[in-house]
């Protein structure tokens, strides 16, 4: 009998254990199954507390409901009647002490009509006059291995990216512009750039499939993110799942590889899967000859804080959902989602629930590192007040720190992977890597990730 081991217990790990459990049972397969996971809870990022009448979401606040696979996952889990879907209304930038309305008909900040473009506050006249090169600019040397920084700025204008893109897309990728590929962000923009000769003329030419995107595009479950995760762990009754226990190393032998667990126990095992985060899998491979790749696989971090307070959610400004906070402001964090108003669930009273998001491209973050907890939550306040008005102090405070635990799709990120997943083949045989770090960020990608890996397995048993 052939045995598998996953090890790492988040999104990515449960989800490859799920469809190899599927498929082995379909065709009969006889294998022993072991998930291993450090905490002595399931998830990793995906994490949901309880709070007096609040559900707080300490990783990833929510699913995007059109990537591919997420809702078959979730109905092949009999779990649809727990959905939930995103409020929607009006994100903000704050910029100059207010807070100014990303145009309607924009993704990403970028326009995506005239219209949108000649609304937007956030930028003069002469910054939408320069836009206006996007029409008339071919591309002669971008490609999708170029910056997506170097690309936008070069046809939409410096102003327009500084403004407008460079704060909502830094926040959703986590990282400099300028060192993020157009693979790894937004392949489809050279599409446009390249088949219609503008940006803009890219997106209106392709506005429905955006249009069905734009309302209700994001998924959380009545009691959380966890509950998804405390289904699929329901499911998995054909795996020995360990939790609480750290891995040590793993050892490639002659035709298995041997796994050490930090209680002491070994697992010995043919296949091999490690969905963990990167700097997790360098430790545990302790293999000299990967470090060139390994070490090209950057991360950032981020510290967000929740605020409760006993005030009714309707003193947030109307229609609104959060904002991205923009350069020239007197707050310090770089994002607030207004966790009450975007997702209903979250507070049972419809009492005001806010999170702020600190991240390591702020330019206070060394000095935010260092804080306490009290001392974060201080500075949290402070930003509230500002920003919102709020003068009350917060009934419910929860921080979270994810240090070096958010993955940076740069432009070296691409051919490192390729040459580690050439490595690992040559040389680790029956041994996958998986997860956010290497296979694309976000919940859907995980899933996906983990699918892939899951089935591909299963079909290499079943030719035993």
């Amino acid at each position: 009998m052939k045995t598998v081991v996953v090890l790492g217990g988040g999104i990515t790990g449960l989800c490859t254990m799920h469809y190899l459990q599927r498929q082995v049972k379909e065709n009969n397969v006889d294998v022993r199954l072991v998930l291993v996971e450090k905490n002595t809870y399931l998830g990793g990022k995906l994490y949901s507390t309880h709070e007096q009448g609040f559900i707080m979401e300490t990783g990833a606040d929510s699913i995007v409901a059109r990537h591919k696979g997420v809702m078959e996952l979730v109905q092949e889990l009999d779990f649809e009647e727990n959905l939930v879907y995103n409020e929607t209304g009006i994100s903000y930038i704050y910029t100059n002490n207010e807070l100014h309305a990303i145009p309607a008909d924009s993704t990403f900040g970028i326009p995506m009509s005239l219209a949108s473009l000649e609304q937007s506050t956030l930028i003069t006249e002469q910054g939408k006059q320069d836009a206006l090169k996007d029409l008339t600019l071919p591309n002669k040397d971008f490609t999708k291995e170029s910056s997506i920084g170097e690309f936008l700025t070069y046809y939409l204008g410096e102003e327009l990216v500084k403004n407008q893109i460079a704060p909502v897309l830094a926040g959703v990728y986590s990282g400099d512009l300028h060192q993020l590929s157009i693979a790894s962000t937004l392949p489809y923009l050279i599409d446009y750039k390249n088949e219609y000769g503008s940006i803009i003329k890219g997106f209106d030419a392709n506005r429905e499939q955006f249009a069905k995107a734009a309302n209700k595009k994001f998924i959380s479950f009545k009691n959380g993110l966890s509950s998804l995760i405390d289904r699929l762990e329901q499911t998995l009754t054909d795996v020995e799942i360990i939790k609480g226990v750290a891995t040590v190393n793993v050892q490639k032998q002659e035709n298995h590889y041997s796994i050490a667990l930090a209680n002491g126990e070994s697992i010995e095992t043919d296949y091999v899967v490690l969905a963990l985060p990167n700097e997790a899998v360098q430790g545990l491979l302790q293999d000299e000859s990967l470090n060139s790749y390994f070490d090209q696989f950057t991360t950032a971090s981020a510290i967000t804080i929740y605020l409760g307070f006993d005030v009714p959610d309707s003193r947030l400004p109307a229609d609104g959902t959060g904002y991205i906070v923009s350069h020239n402001s007197d707050v310090t964090c770089n994002a607030a989602t207004w966790t009450s108003r975007k997702w209903r669930h979250t507070s049972r009273d419809h009492k005001l629930l806010v999170r702020l998001f600190y991240k390591s491209i702020n330019p206070a973050y060394e000095q935010l590192h260092a804080m306490s907890d009290e001392e974060l939550a201080a500075v949290a306040l402070e930003d509230v007040r500002k920003s919102l008005g709020i003068e009350e102090q917060p009934t419910v405070i929860n921080v979270t720190k994810w240090i070096d635990q958010m993955p940076k799709y740069d432009l070296a990120h691409r051919e490192a992977l390729q040459g580690l997943v050439q490595e690992l083949q040559e040389n680790y045989p029956n041994l996958s890597i998986a997860g956010c770090s290497y296979f694309g960020v976000g919940i859907g990608a995980c899933i996906q990730n983990g699918k892939k890996i899951g089935e591909e397995l299963a079909k290499e048993l079943a030719n035993f």
